[in-house]
Parts: structure tokens; C-alpha cells; sequence
């Protein structure tokens, strides 16, 4: 009998050197990793009702270099467990009882996170539906019992491994998509910078710090948003309200910078810097972007910047009655992108001290937008003025 024992021990030895020669490496990208990495790393979960069938189990692994366990008998406690512990496999067994292996498979089916956690079944059952069954679950592999050793560390490895390798191209896309963002987020930057510079070229002259084109915006964007405007779109006027009279590059400095009454034809040649706003905006466009037949949709958020200040460089000077220029439009053919833009002009003009004339106060200020209503301005936009005009005095006040 002692002579049969030793030569199982012996089988059962040999066995597992074999398994763990077999098991010493695994392939990402053809690169060789040792498996003596990935144990060190590697955190296992048994589930068993049977104690004896864990400590088997467990001795196998550690005989080949495992080290790292967890392990529980009672069934109705296994999810909080794999919760809590969050091992990088289970190995798991179908029948015990009050909750099955299956029971345990369909939550962790259903669960987001338990989900991605790979699961070695361990069963006796012989049962083609149950397995079946399992593999619709999500079972990773299967082993039946009694647990062969060889084949327990040879599928272990193999469930590793494919883990260690989605784990490793999540880890990848994570990284991507954060370089992305970065990179995202430093083009709006350098975006937003240029349109800056742009628009305070064309304010030099009489607004050195640039501050008139930022209130614009930034009075343009509250009453998009007031407006009921998409956030995306309400942004991107936001920032495209800043070039509305970039075409007063055009205009001579003895006309714009006049303190005097301008005459007819002075005022004729500055009425033409929408002309000229839409010449040095369109080149910047692709040909038919001007031409899609939707871009006056003022809840389109996919309209670009460049699109949105040709839109408000040609119209913010449109009067609600009819009565602006360039071309005459009236009211709602005029793109809500103008119509706010142009009571966010008028405001800022109004408010603010040039070298040829002072701020008006804010109580005749806000007087002179609400006179407006319904000839001047689209009384849509002068209710969403109303309605926000304690955060613009803010940020009249902060932008000076």
C-alpha cells in the first residue's frame, strides 16, 4: 500500500513539473512573458462548498509558484467576496448549495464590473446543459473533477494570459484617449487664442487690451445660453462673437477713429465691414461650408467657428424691423447668431469709454436695449438680456 502511495506521489510530482514547464511562459504580441510574472501579480478566488476541494486545488498552485488566495465555502457570501477582492480569476464550482455556480455566473453576467472577471468552472457535472449554460454566462473554460493538475495550471495560465492582454489594451485605449483629450484640449486652446488675436487686430486702433471683443463674447454666450441655445453651439458663439467687426481691418483710421459725426459716405464705408468681416473669414473655409443649407439652424451645434463669425460678421448689424444693413433682413430671417450678437454690440458700445466718447451709466444702457425691443432688437434676445443682465454688469465690471 506505502509502495503504491510513493508512486502516485511520484506521478502526481512529475505531473506537475511537466505543467509547470509547460505553463514557464505566455505570448503578448510575440513578445515571451514569464509566468513567474504574471503569479507574483496574480490574485486567485476558489469557490467551493468543499474545503478539501479548495486545499487540493490551492496546494496545486502553490507547488507551481502561486502564492496569492482567497477563498470562500459559503455560496451566498461569493459575490460579496469577488466584490471585495476583485481577484484576476475565479475558479468556481457549479454545485453547491442555497446558490449555484450558476446562480453566482448570472449576477456576475449582469453586474458591469464582475462582468470582466474570468471564471474557471470546477464541476462533477456531466450535464451538457449546464455547461451550456455556463459558457452563455461568460464562463471562461472548464475543468471537471476530480481536478487534473496538469490541465488545472495549463488553463489557468491560458485565462491569465488573455486577461493580461485585455487589461494590457485597456490600459493602451485609456492612454490613447487621454492623449487625445490632451491633445483636444490644446488645439481649443491655440484655437481660441488665434480668434482672439484676430478679433484684437481689428479693435487696435481705439480697444489696445482687446477687452470690447472678450465682453462681446462673453455677453453673446450668456444670452445663447439663455436662449435655450446647445451648449456646444452656445460656445462656439461664444468664441465667434469675438471676430463680429474683424472687418474694420478695412476700414481707414481717419473714418474709424473720427470723434466727430461721420458723414454719408463715411458711414456708407464703414457699413461695409461686414463686407469685408465675410472676405477675410470665407478663404479660411472649405468652399460649401457656406452652402449646406442648414447653416442658419441656431440650435445646429456642428456648425464650426469660422461658419458661426461668418454668420454673425455678415448680420450683427441686421435690425429686427428691417431697417440694418448690409442686405435689409428683418426678423427672423436674420440667424439668431446675429441677433444676439448684435445686442451684445450695441451694449458694449454703449457701456464702454473710447478716446472719443464716455460710457453711458448702466441704468441708460440697459434703457436704450430695452427701447430696442421689437425695431432694433429681436425681443427674444432682449428678454434673455433682462433676464441675465445682473451676471453681464459682472462681467462688464470685470472685463474693463
Amino acid at each position: 500500500m506505502a509502495l503504491t502511495y510513493q508512486a502516485l506521489e511520484n506521478q502526481v510530482d512529475e505531473t506537475l513539473e511537466t505543467a509547470t514547464a509547460l505553463a514557464s511562459v505566455y505570448h503578448i504580441d510575440g513578445v515571451e512573458i514569464p509566468i513567474d510574472d504574471l503569479m507574483r501579480d496574480s490574485s486567485i478566488m476558489i469557490v467551493d462548498d468543499e474545503q478539501l476541494n479548495i486545499e487540493v486545488s490551492q496546494t496545486y498552485l502553490e507547488d507551481a509558484g502561486y502564492h496569492k488566495f482567497f477563498s470562500v465555502t459559503d455560496s451566498t457570501q461569493a459575490i460579496e467576496a469577488i466584490r471585495l477582492h476583485m481577484p484576476d480569476v475565479v475558479l468556481l464550482d457549479i454545485m453547491m448549495p442555497k446558490v449555484s455556480g450558476l446562480d453566482i455566473l448570472a449576477v456576475m453576467s449582469d453586474d458591469e464590473q464582475l462582468r470582466h472577471v474570468p471564471v474557471i468552472v470546477l464541476t462533477a457535472s456531466t450535464d451538457s446543459r449546464t455547461k451550456l449554460e455556463s459558457l452563455r454566462l461568460g464562463t471562461s473554460d472548464f475543468l471537471s473533477k476530480p481536478v487534473d493538475p496538469c490541465e488545472l495550471l495549463l488553463r489557468l495560465r491560458n485565462v491569465l494570459a488573455a486577461k493580461s492582454h485585455r487589461d494590457h489594451l485597456a490600459r493602451y485605449s485609456e492612454e490613447l484617449a487621454r492623449q487625445v483629450d490632451m491633445r483636444t484640449q490644446q488645439l481649443a486652446y491655440s484655437r481660441k487664442r488665434i480668434i482672439q488675436c484676430l478679433a484684437r487686430a481689428a479693435e487696435f486702433r481705439d480697444d489696445a487690451t482687446g477687452q470690447h471683443v472678450i465682453r462681446v463674447g462673453r455677453y453673446a454666450g450668456i444670452l445663447a445660453r439663455e436662449l435655450g441655445v446647445h451648449e456646444d453651439h452656445a460656445v462656439t458663439i461664444e468664441q465667434a462673437a469675438q471676430l463680429h467687426d474683424v472687418g474694420k481691418i478695412g476700414v481707414p483710421d481717419a473714418i474709424l477713429s473720427k470723434p466727430a459725426k461721420l458723414t454719408d459716405d463715411e458711414y456708407n464705408i464703414i457699413k461695409r465691414h461686414c463686407e469685408y468681416g465675410l472676405r477675410i473669414i470665407q478663404p479660411m473655409l472649405v468652399d460649401d461650408e457656406l452652402n449646406t443649407g442648414d447653416i442658419d439652424d441656431e440650435n445646429n451645434p456642428q456648425l464650426t467657428i469660422l461658419e458661426t463669425a461668418a454668420i454673425i460678421a455678415g448680420t450683427h448689424h441686421e435690425k429686427w424691423d428691417g431697417s440694418g444693413y448690409p442686405t435689409g433682413l428683418a426678423g427672423e430671417d436674420i440667424p439668431l447668431e446675429g441677433r444676439i450678437t448684435a445686442v451684445a454690440d450695441v451694449y458694449d458700445a454703449i457701456s464702454s469709454a473710447r478716446p472719443y466718447k464716455n460710457a453711458f451709466p448702466d441704468e441708460k444702457c440697459l434703457k436704450i436695449i430695452v427701447e430696442g425691443r421689437g425695431n432694433h432688437f429681436d425681443p427674444a434676445v432682449v428678454d434673455a438680456f433682462v433676464s441675465r443682465y445682473d451676471e453681464i454688469l459682472q462681467i462688464k465690471h470685470t472685463h474693463n
